[in-house]
C-alpha cells in the first residue's frame, strides 16, 4: 500500500474560494444559512482562520472553534470542546451524549438565535485562548 500523501496546505483565498463554492452550489435554505453562520463567525471573533478540512468549513482561533457540516436536512455546527462551553441559550441540540464535543444543528425551520450563536463562538475563542494559554505543569527536579 503506498503511503498516504501529506495533507494539501490550502492558501487563504483557496479555503475562501472552497467555502464559498460550497455555498454557492447549495441552492436552497443550507447555503444561506452556512453563509448566515460564516458570517456571525466573522462578526464574534474577526480574528477566526477559516480552514477547509474533510471537505468541509473550519472555522479556528487558537484551535478549532467549529465545523460547518451540511447535511440534506440539516447545518449542523460542531465544537469540538462544546462540553466545556457555556450554553445558556441551550443551542446544542445534538452530540449532547459525549464528554467532549457538542453540536448545533440548524434546520429549515429553525429560528437562529444570533446573539446566543455569538455569544457561543466567543466562549469558545476565549476557551481556546485560555487553553492555549496555560503553561505546562513544571517538572521539579529530584534531589540527588
Amino acid at each position: 500500500m503506498p503511503p498516504k500523501a501529506a495533507a494539501e496546505t490550502l492558501t487563504p483565498d483557496a479555503v475562501k474560494a472552497n467555502i464559498d463554492a460550497k455555498i454557492a452550489a447549495l441552492d436552497d435554505w443550507r447555503g444561506t444559512t452556512l453563509a448566515q453562520v460564516r458570517a456571525l463567525v466573522h462578526q464574534a471573533v474577526p480574528e477566526v482562520i477559516e480552514e477547509w478540512k474533510w471537505d468541509i468549513p473550519v472555522w479556528s482561533h487558537q484551535g478549532i472553534l467549529c465545523t460547518g457540516e451540511v447535511y440534506k436536512k440539516a447545518v449542523k455546527l460542531t465544537f469540538p470542546k462544546g462540553a466545556s462551553l457555556d450554553d445558556p441559550a441551550r443551542l446544542f441540540n445534538s452530540s449532547l451524549e459525549g464528554k467532549v464535543r457538542r453540536a448545533f444543528d440548524i434546520t429549515e425551520d429553525t429560528q437562529l438565535d444570533e446573539a446566543a450563536l455569538i455569544a457561543l463562538l466567543r466562549d469558545a475563542a476565549a476557551f481556546n485562548e485560555a487553553s492555549s494559554n496555560a503553561k505546562p505543569p513544571s517538572r521539579a527536579s529530584k534531589p540527588a
